[in-house]
């Protein structure tokens, strides 16, 4: 088909300045396409001297379009193919190129087309028509033009792989902040973390996450700093775990020590140490081992990451400080009311944490059974209205002090139902439909069964099944069974069956809140 001679003068001349490879170096994968054995023997020897980004040249050989197929779908980090026009037919190298774009879907390799008919195939028509990167006459083809070929071909290759690493990086950080995002508990959350930066950089490490604390010395009047493990993994975890203790590896403590005192990331030995200062100045320190061969697009998503992490760990911090507030001013709240009918703290307490035992056994998802954990304790904020003759009294009340007694349901919804938090609305609700019974005898709205909100079934029960066991000004606390035949007395009358029967088949568990939370 050619005149081999023709095809380019070889060079096999080397540098005496040539850089010898390491064994670790990747090569790039070069793929010849051609069905003369020549053709193969001159590019290969021209081309084996190239490094590029201090990587060698692998070959794989082709003799003709149907082999390339297989090559290909079997190599998906073939850079660059170098491919004859004319083989089973005239047309078999235009056919192979379309296949590799269209079917093969593959849009990063590198494809040159080589001829030694260029009348067969127009330049200008197949430039046009096929996605190529170059197109070359075999005979114009000398082992200098070949070698910049190849070199522009690996360049362009390199720069693909680059940006397309980079998105994959950018969508690994998207996914795993948003999946810590999600994690609940501070346990969860730490360990989360972790578990990403394997994700993020494709191989598994052994990792520390700590936040550090800068301290004064009270005896020697110099800083010293301590360090608190957020989470672990890899050997690192196992060996802590094993050897139930906190402390940080000394070889690990001596990086932290020299990236604080830099106030900057490091790599040291074969480790990375991170080094991320939030705006309010809290430092979080990270160590990834191994991390020594990081590329710089590794080491720059780390960055992105755990700067990021180590903002939303100050942010989630300051969320469940907030939490704590909203709890425990609810609390209070709710104590206050109780104390005015001279009930006790506990119940209001008590009373929390059966309603959040009963949501979950029901079968209510987390955020709704925390939901009523939070608000159940607003459950009788209307008594704040009630006169106190008429609340604190011992005996029976009478007709007229009964109704008054019972505008409290309907007062404690006035008080929440405004606000616009999910939260106070859900206690909205419980303050009004938890005196509402099963078999629709209740008040404020004589409801039944479903028609009454869960919350406010729950919240009925567990109300009533503390108030039993606890002495009141006019009554003293029930015993474990009497209260037991009490409530099942009341299931379907008073209250939801099915709640009654998960209460009464875990009563070990619901009783023990007594324990851990007495009057």
């Amino acid at each position: 088909m050619t005149d081999d001679s023709l095809l380019f003068a070889a060079d096999e001349t080397t540098p005496a300045n040539q850089e010898v490879e390491t064994e670790a170096a990747i090569p790039w994968n070069i793929l010849i396409i051609d069905d003369e054995e020549e053709v193969h023997k001159v590019s290969k020897l021209v081309l084996s001297k190239i490094r590029f980004d201090r990587r060698p040249l692998h070959f794989l050989h082709a003799y003709s379009a149907q082999e390339a197929r297989s090559i290909l779908a079997d190599n998906p980090d073939i850079a660059l193919a170098l491919v004859d026009v004319v083989m089973e037919n005239d047309r078999a190298g235009l056919d192979l190129v379309d296949w590799i774009r269209r079917e093969l879907d593959n849009p990063r390799i590198r494809l040159v087309l080589r001829t030694g008919q260029p009348g067969q195939a127009p330049e200008h028509q197949v430039i046009e028509d096929y996605d190529i990167n170059d197109y070359k006459d075999k005979t114009e083809l000398t082992d200098i033009k070949m070698k910049t070929l190849v070199y522009a071909a690996l360049r362009s290759y390199r720069d693909i792989i680059t940006i397309e690493r980079s998105r994959r990086g950018l969508e690994r950080v998207i996914t795993a902040t948003s999946t810590i995002y999600q994690n609940f508990s501070m346990e969860s959350f730490a360990s989360a973390v972790l578990e990403q930066i394997s994700n993020l950089l494709y191989i598994e490490h052994d990792s520390i996450y700590a936040s550090a604390v800068r301290a004064m010395a009270a005896s020697h009047g110099k800083n010293t700093d301590h360090y608190e493990i957020i989470a672990t993994t890899g050997n690192i975890a196992e060996l802590m775990e094993k050897s139930h203790s906190k402390a940080i590896p000394p070889e690990i403590k001596d990086g932290f020590d020299q990236v604080l005192t830099a106030r900057k990331s490091m790599n040291i030995d074969n480790a990375f140490f991170g080094y991320f200062v939030t705006k309010n100045g809290n430092e979080h320190l990270l160590y990834v081992c191994p991390g020594n061969n990081l590329s710089d697009l590794e080491l720059h998503l780390l960055e992105i990451y755990s700067n990021n992490v180590a903002i939303a760990l100050e942010n989630r911090n300051l969320h469940q400080e907030i939490e704590a507030t909203q709890r425990e001013l609810i609390y209070r709240l709710g104590e206050a009311v109780e104390k005015r009918s001279k009930e006790t703290g506990g119940h209001v307490k008590r009373v929390a944490l059966i309603s959040e035992l009963l949501a979950r056994k029901y079968g209510l998802d987390e955020m709704q059974a925390s939901n009523i954990k939070l608000a159940s304790p607003l459950h009788d904020i209307g008594k704040i209205a009630i006169p106190d003759k008429i609340l604190n009294k011992p005996g029976r009340f009478e007709p007229e002090e009964w109704e008054t007694m019972k505008t409290h349901a309907h007062i404690g919804y006035e008080m929440l139902n405004s606000s616009k938090k999910p939260l106070l609305n859900m206690a909205a609700i419980i303050a009004k439909e938890h005196h509402e019974n099963w078999d629709g005898s209740g008040y404020p709205s004589g409801l039944s069964g479903e028609n009454i909100h869960i919350a406010g079934r729950i919240t009925a029960l567990a109300d009533v099944f503390d108030a039993l066991g606890s002495k009141r000004c006019y009554k003293e606390a029930w015993p474990i069974d009497a209260i037991k035949q009490e409530i099942h007395a009341l299931a379907g009358v008073k209250f939801d069956p099915r709640l009654v029967d998960i209460l009464l088949d875990n009563i070990d568990e619901f009783t023990r809140f007594r324990e851990h939370y007495p009057d």
